[in-house]
């Protein structure tokens, strides 16, 4: 099942009208570090409201079917969200909509796929794009983010941020992640941008400006022939700006993360793309060529885009022997060992995030489970004819053990 992150609290009291939103941070009722304003002690079932109320809280967010009946003493702020949302915990940080009583969860302290949604606008089109472009003023999301970032766990592995394009208001991102280098240095930081931005060398100039020790910016090339990659993002032109901001990148030591989205569209030429990246642009950091989420418009397009990995396989086999024997970092995500060729599978991440990830029936089974990547549980799920379980002898087990 795809964890909710999304939802509508049953109840609410006590916040300002002054405010629109408010991002909260959730605190074990007995936690004894220092609360800041936005510290909400959380509570798994009514009983522990009062414990909680002891603990002199004043802002408390309770799992719970029904409403809450709070003491004619408790003056502070209250939300009551649905059980489906039990998974929250100690250090999650969640946004919340005063009048709307809506809320997203933005972060949780004990995931390593932790991203934050920077805006829905896009100058691109992608015909199968998970998150749909729209024409709309989010920039508040930005200002939620900023809010968020003093609340995460210094010792976060990784944050990701996606849209949209994430440099559409480019120079309030650019103060995002500053604040980025100064809270989260440890922490690795990956920007999905679909690298058009680039063109502009003072948007450049004020990347390399931030200065964060592992910054990555990661953008899309989906062919190696301009026209199927313009086709692709539905954007023309988009494929020599998009190479042009590669280059001024790399031109100022910043690091690359280069992504092909496999489909009908784009499988079928991967060879040679990947010999296409190979040769002109070996000094990326990573290579990342990824199954497709049937999510977005991926479902409108079906028929465009549905192509059973199983058919492209040795394709993209000789894709990832291109990449590597030119030295380049190379990867497969989204896609479950079982369909891919053996040479293929220590390339083959465990990359779905894990609020959307699963496994099938056949999997239970499965020697190779505990180091694939499964399937997407979001959208429409397409599923390969080669899903099968894998099952070693007792010589690989112990080879893959040991």
């Amino acid at each position: 099942m795809t964890l909710p992150l999304y939802g509508t609290a049953s109840q609410s009291v006590g916040f300002s009208s002054d405010r629109a939103r408010s991002v909260v941070r959730l605190r074990s009722i007995e936690s004894g570090a220092e609360r800041h304003v936005a510290d909400f002690a959380l509570a798994k079932a009514p009983h522990e409201v009062r414990r909680a109320i002891e603990a002199d809280w004043s802002s408390i967010l309770v799992v719970s079917e029904g409403a809450i009946d709070l003491p004619s003493s408790f003056q502070g702020r209250l939300v009551v969200v649905p059980p489906k949302y039990g998974y929250l915990a100690d250090g999650d940080v969640i946004g919340f909509d005063h009048a709307s009583r809506k809320f997203r969860t933005l972060y949780r302290r004990n995931s390593a796929h932790n991203s934050f949604l920077v805006t829905e606008r896009c100058n691109n089109y992608c015909l199968m794009c998970s998150q749909p472009p729209k024409d709309v003023d989010d920039r508040w999301i930005l200002s939620e983010i900023k809010e968020s970032l003093p609340l995460i766990d210094r010792a976060t592995g990784a944050l990701t941020f996606t849209g949209g394009e994430t440099l559409s208001d480019w120079q309030d991102f650019i103060a995002v992640l500053k604040e980025c280098r100064d809270r989260l240095p440890a922490t690795a930081i990956q920007v999905l941008t679909n690298g058009r931005a680039f063109v502009d060398s003072q948007i450049v100039d004020a990347w390399k400006d931030i200065g964060h020790p592992n910054l990555m910016a990661a953008i899309p090339v989906y062919a190696s022939v301009d026209h199927v990659h313009d086709h692709v993002v539905q954007a023309k032109g988009a494929f020599d700006e998009t190479i042009l901001g590669i280059l001024k990148l790399k031109d100022r030591g910043q690091r690359v993360e280069i992504r092909v989205v496999l489909h009908a569209l784009t499988a079928p030429i991967i060879e040679d793309t990947g010999r296409w990246l190979a040769r002109n642009l070996p000094f990326v950091d990573h290579v990342a060529l990824m199954g497709l989420e049937n999510t977005g418009f991926a479902i409108a397009n079906d028929a465009t885009l549905w192509m059973d990995p199983v058919d492209y396989g040795d394709g993209l086999a000789r894709a990832v022997d291109h990449l590597s024997a030119a030295g380049v970092n190379v990867s497969v995500y989204n896609l479950p060992k079982c369909v891919l060729p053996k040479s293929v599978w220590p390339h083959a991440l465990q990359s779905i995030s894990d609020w959307k990830n699963g496994f099938v029936e056949e999997c239970d089974r499965c020697d190779a489970k505990n180091t694939c990547s499964g399937f997407f549980t979001t959208g429409r799920p397409r599923f390969s004819r080669g899903v099968r379980a894998v099952t070693f002898d007792r010589e690989e087990l112990s080879r893959l053990v040991n």
